[in-house]
C-alpha cells in the first residue's frame, strides 16, 4: 500500500497559511501574498508530501515553520519570473540614468568653466552662483531643518574660511560627472542580487532567489530557520509548482530542481 500524508503536518501547514492570508487582508496589505496563498490552500492534494517534510523538519524550532511557509509566499509574490524581468530591466534603466547624469554634469562642467571666464574677461558678469554654500543654501531655503539647525554653522565656516577652500561649482559638477560614469548597480539584498544574476530569465532565477532567501533566514543570520536545513528537491518543486500556479505542462520536477542546486555548488567553487 503507497504511503499516505500526515493529515495533522497538512492542517497545521495550512492553518499557518490561512492565518498569514487573512492578516494580511485583515491589514489591506500583501494582497499578491494573498493569491500565493490561496493557491497553496487550492492545490492542497499535490502538497501532502511536502507539508509532511515541513512539519518533521521544522515543527520542533520555534517560530520555523511559519517562517519557511511565509517566505515562500513572500519570495512567489514578489519573485515571478515576469517580476525579475523587470527588476533586471530596472538595473538597466538604473545605469541608462547615470549615463546620462555623467554625460549632463560632463557638459555642465565645461558651461561653469566658460561662465567663469566670461565673468572675467568679458566685461559683463551675472548674478548667478558662485559659491558652493550659495547653491546649498539656495536649495535648502525651504527645508526647516537646514535653515534651523545647519545654515547658521554652514555660514560661520563659510565666513572662516576663504572661496580658495571650497570647491568650485564646476568642480562639484565634475565630481558628479564621476561618481556617476562609474558606478555600478548592485542589488539591495541577496534575494535580488541571485534573482537578476543571469542575463536572461527563466525559473532558475526564481528558484535562485529562494534558496538565498532560504538562507537568509537561518539562525546564523539570525533568522529562525536551523542552519542544517536541507529540504528535499521533490518537496521544493512541489511548493513552487503551487505556489507560481504552473500547469500540467510546465510541472516541475524534483530533478530540475536538483540541476540547478548542482549547477550553483560548481559556479560557486
Amino acid at each position: 500500500m503507497p504511503p499516505v500524508p500526515n493529515v495533522h503536518a497538512r492542517h497545521v501547514c495550512e492553518e499557518i497559511i490561512r492565518r498569514d492570508k487573512l492578516d494580511n487582508i485583515d491589514k489591506n496589505i500583501w494582497k499578491s501574498k494573498v493569491v500565493i496563498a490561496d493557491r497553496l490552500l487550492r492545490r492542497k492534494l499535490e502538497l501532502g508530501f511536502a507539508y509532511d517534510e515541513l512539519y518533521e523538519k521544522l515543527h520542533l524550532h520555534q517560530h520555523a515553520l511559519p517562517t519557511f511557509l511565509g517566505l515562500v509566499m513572500e519570495v512567489a509574490a514578489l519573485w515571478k519570473p515576469e517580476d525579475i524581468a523587470n527588476a533586471r530591466a530596472g538595473r538597466d534603466k538604473l545605469g541608462e540614468v547615470n549615463r546620462k547624469i555623467a554625460d549632463s554634469a560632463a557638459e555642465l562642467v565645461t558651461l561653469l568653466e566658460r561662465r567663469a571666464e566670461l565673468h572675467e574677461h568679458s566685461g559683463f558678469s551675472s548674478d548667478t552662483f558662485y559659491h558652493i554654500c550659495d547653491v546649498i543654501d539656495a536649495a535648502g531655503e525651504k527645508n526647516q531643518r537646514y535653515t534651523s539647525y545647519v545654515q547658521d554653522g554652514l555660514g560661520a565656516l563659510r565666513s572662516r574660511f576663504e572661496l580658495k577652500y571650497w570647491p568650485t561649482l564646476s568642480e562639484v559638477s565634475a565630481a558628479l560627472a564621476i561618481n556617476a560614469a562609474t558606478a555600478i548597480s548592485e542589488a539591495t539584498d541577496p534575494v535580488t542580487e541571485a534573482a537578476t544574476a543571469a542575463s536572461r530569465p527563466s525559473l532558475v532565477d526564481f528558484f535562485k532567489g529562494l534558496f538565498a532567501d532560504i538562507e537568509e533566514h537561518k539562525k546564523h543570520n539570525h533568522g529562525y530557520l536551523p542552519n542544517d536545513l536541507a529540504i528535499t528537491d521533490s518537496t521544493m518543486a512541489s511548493l513552487v509548482n503551487c505556489a507560481l500556479d504552473l500547469d500540467a505542462d510546465g510541472t516541475l520536477t524534483g530533478i530540475y530542481v536538483k540541476g540547478i542546486r548542482q549547477r550553483q555548488r560548481k559556479s560557486s567553487h
